[in-house]
């Protein structure tokens, strides 16, 4: 009978604790699942900011506070979706659901930077970002991975080389083109000696060359026919913003048209 009951124990004891893991593992995958959701409802919203920034610059905002008060309540809205997280992430669990909350931080952090480079004209800082992260008193939502805000930041050349590009045919174009340019490579550059600690990064190093090399191609090409044209500034700006803003949609993909005669492509 001892031997029947210390059976009965043991398999009572062995139930419990699955009982206990099953109820740890729901647990696990209901946090996961809501954070999935918010780090992708903060992806949608920091999509939507940048096309919007694109939008509002193309129209011909130049102002920074301006571009600062467009992009606030956006980014307040994506703020606070990481601010819902952070009694899921407290302490070590971070690290435990940091891959799921990876994407969305990445592109809020693209959004947040383009918006500061639109502002101020220089790059984000890691603390920046992590101030921004954080509540009233200081305390952050989780730690900011230096690896993801490299990754974010990263991001930002892609959305900057479409600026300078859409920035070209505007009054002032050719010199936001070439400040740009200066700017990207110069992150190239910093970006190329942290390439050893992260993977990721050095992947996206490859596009950021990429788009460097679509800036200074547009760049080249509009200053080799300024100088051959040999007009004032002014006049440059009002032909180029003629010859490229009449344009019509498509013919800067794969054809000649009325770019070529600056050398667009």
């Amino acid at each position: 009978m001892s031997e029947i009951r210390n059976g009965l124990r043991s398999k009572q004891e062995i139930l419990s604790l699955f009982d206990v893991l099953r109820s740890q593992l729901d647990n696990f995958q209901d946090t996961r699942e809501k954070l999935i959701k918010a780090s992708r409802d903060a992806t949608n919203l920091s999509k939507k900011l940048i096309f919007h920034l694109h939008h509002v610059m193309t129209e011909g905002t130049e102002n920074g506070q301006e571009v600062a008060q467009i992009a606030r309540p956006k980014l307040i809205q994506i703020e606070q979706l990481f601010a819902t997280m952070k009694p899921d992430l407290e302490g070590d669990q971070f690290w435990r659901y940091q891959r799921v909350v990876s994407p969305g931080l990445q592109e809020y952090i693209e959004a947040l930077s383009f918006t500061h480079y639109l502002t101020y004209n220089s790059l984000i800082t890691w603390k920046e970002v992590q101030d921004r992260l954080s509540d009233e008193s200081g305390s952050p939502y989780f730690p900011l991975p230096v690896e993801d805000y490299l990754l974010g930041v990263s991001d930002l050349t892609g959305e900057l080389m479409r600026y300078a590009i859409t920035a070209i045919p505007r009054k002032g174009g050719r010199a936001t083109a070439n400040a740009v340019c200066t700017f990207v490579r110069q992150c190239k550059t910093d970006f190329e000696t942290l390439t050893p600690h992260s993977r990721e990064l050095a992947k996206k190093q490859r596009v950021t060359v990429e788009s460097l090399h679509k800036i200074e191609d547009v760049a080249y090409a509009v200053a080799i026919r300024c100088y051959e044209y040999d007009l004032p500034h002014d006049i440059l700006d009002d032909i180029v913003s003629r010859t490229l803003g009449t344009s019509q949609p498509g013919e800067s993909r794969g054809r000649r048209g009325d770019h070529a005669e600056f050398g667009y492509y």
